[in-house]
């Protein structure tokens, strides 16, 4: 009897664990395949979603609510719409893509792109800090801001983003996971619009086997199957950007106020842009249009497939002072892009190439707000913003008075001036544009300034400088390409570091020596732009360069 019992209680004891093992095995799988049965944390506090993403816990201040009235202070403002924001002590200054605005903090009139207008709700100050209306920018930001009551959920998604809303089949239950065993987070019924969650980065929806993530017109994010959802709809696709299609191949044509723009009857292939000197900058935010001929010339560059981006340079102006005061504030500023706004649309031109050189270092974060607040300005009319910078880490007045890496995340372009690398003032005999220099300042522009590669035109000369040394001095002289003289005797010696051809000769008890821009040159130059996969080329300036440099840049940048 007693075996008997022994054996009987064997067999429930390992009935009861195997029992025990199959409830623990399901609790653990319920555990990993239908999480957050828990209910979750409630909050009084509003819920932001942005281009279908919850950043509540990454604002910066508390959001107010007021009238159904959304309001974000400034920080946060920045943090999500306008990193560029800045305040001054009577007045808020913010971009968008389209437009540049001043918010008096009196509560005044708003100006946006030079006009005037109300605010249907004011600014408010509270806790020490400025907040805007958030509905009343639904334009300026080119969002669309929608706030549910019942979830106490603002969302605001951006126009120019890619936006697909799909319909549901029946009354579905939406999902916290992508699993039939997740707890329900809503209920929608049939007929109803969801907004597919977008990974914007590839523009795809963000499928999980078979599960779609979706949005809830109260703001509320979770998973529903694919089936369930008829009349997939693309409402808008990704805005493209401001760019040329492949590589930019732009030549400049320089001529002073005393002359009148080239007239050209037929076509030089291997550009696609073409930069006239039409404009210069005067005192008082001036600016001097050297528009002889410019219509003609216009019509010519256009017929020719050739975009037109013209110059504006400081260069005539020549008075660090007077730049200085012209970007010191808003207001002088806005006065200086009215009139390039208004040059550009009289011209018939499809952007602008700004060159500000020699500049006072302090002057640094002004001219950034300056090309900062362009921007916007040219992006509503559809025209192009360039701007030309010199090399990283030179002097004060010629190098370090850039931002490179705001103007590079602001324009369309950013132009590397790649010349002088020896200047006429050089102590030392030396190469204009060595392309071992050349490709170190393109992985400054790379690493140390963070541009985007696809933004960086690498600008190159069609002249170089002839050397004399006599008794310890230097000198030099300007020689264009297609006006060089070689003396008989005179070898060319190929240069690896500069690519470059060199020679070196006497004459007159004095040594000359020359680093050569030529067809090799220039070819080693386009090499790297494709090496570092840049934006494209820059050419200093027609007329000075020999026929076979076009063929080398339509073969090599790929431009008819």
């Amino acid at each position: 009897m007693k075996s008997k019992y022994t054996k009987k209680n064997v067999k429930h004891a390992i009935r009861r664990s195997v029992i025990i093992a199959v409830v623990l095995c399901i609790v653990i799988w319920l555990i990993n395949i239908a999480p957050n049965y828990i209910k979750e944390s409630t909050s009084d506090k509003a819920t932001l979603i942005i281009n279908n993403k919850n950043v509540t816990e990454n604002l910066k201040s508390d959001i107010i609510i007021k009238d159904d009235i959304v309001y974000l202070s400034t920080d946060d403002v920045k943090n999500f719409f306008d990193e560029y924001l800045i305040q001054t002590d009577t007045q808020i200054i913010t971009v968008s893509n389209t437009k540049t605005v001043s918010i008096p903090k009196n509560n005044e009139q708003i100006t946006v792109n030079g006009s005037s207008r109300d605010l249907d709700n004011k600014i408010i100050f509270e806790n020490d800090k400025y907040y805007l209306p958030m509905n009343n920018f639904s334009d300026i930001y080119n969002y669309e801001l929608k706030y549910s009551k019942d979830t106490n959920t603002i969302m605001i998604d951006s126009l120019s983003k890619r936006f697909v809303q799909a319909v549901a089949k029946g009354n579905l239950f939406v999902k916290y996971k992508a699993t039939g065993f997740s707890k329900t987070v809503a209920n929608v019924k049939r007929g109803e619009k969801l907004t597919l969650v977008q990974d914007f980065e590839n523009s795809s929806d963000i499928m999980v086997d078979g599960w779609y993530k979706v949005r809830t017109s109260d703001g509320i994010m979770g998973y529903v199957k694919k089936n369930d959802l008829i009349s997939e709809e693309v409402v808008r696709d990704n805005l493209e950007d401001n760019k040329i299609e492949g590589k930019v191949s732009i030549a400049w044509d320089y001529y002073t106020q005393y002359n009148s723009a080239p007239k050209y009857t037929g076509k030089i292939n291997g550009i696609n842009v073409v930069s006239p000197s039409f404009f210069e900058l005067r005192t008082n935010g001036n600016i001097m249009t050297n528009d002889l001929n410019a219509k003609d010339y216009v019509e010519w560059a256009k017929k020719s497939g050739y975009q037109v981006w013209p110059t504006l340079s400081n260069s005539m102006l020549n008075n660090l002072d007077e730049v200085s005061k012209q970007l010191s504030t808003f207001e002088s500023r806005a006065n200086l892009i009215d009139k390039i706004v208004t040059a550009v649309v009289n011209t018939n031109v499809d952007g602008i190439v700004i060159d500000f050189e020699n500049m006072y270092k302090n002057d640094k974060d002004n001219y950034s707000r300056f090309i900062i607040e362009l921007s916007p300005r040219l992006n509503e009319i559809g025209r192009k913003l360039c701007v030309e910078v010199t090399e990283p880490d030179g002097s004060d007045n010629w190098s370090l008075c850039y931002d490179r890496h705001v103007i590079g995340s602001v324009a369309d372009y950013i132009i590397f001036i790649g010349y002088d690398q020896h200047t006429a003032s050089s102590k030392v005999a030396g190469t204009v544009a060595g392309a071992d220099w050349i490709e170190l300042n393109i992985k400054k522009f790379l690493g140390q300034e963070e541009i985007n590669k696809d933004k960086i035109i690498l600008a190159m000369p069609f002249y170089m400088r002839l050397w004399k040394e006599n008794n310890g001095t230097v000198t030099s002289t300007v020689v264009n390409m297609n006006n060089i003289a070689i003396p008989a005797g005179a070898e060319k010696k190929w240069d690896e570091a500069t690519k470059q051809n060199y020679i070196e000769y006497k004459q007159n008890n004095s040594t000359y020596k020359m680093w050569i821009e030529d067809a090799d040159s220039i070819s080693a130059k386009i090499d790297l732009i494709n090496k570092y996969e840049l934006a494209g080329a820059g050419f200093w300036e027609i007329g000075r360069e020999n026929a076979d440099i076009w063929q080398i840049a339509s073969s090599k940048l790929g431009i008819n």
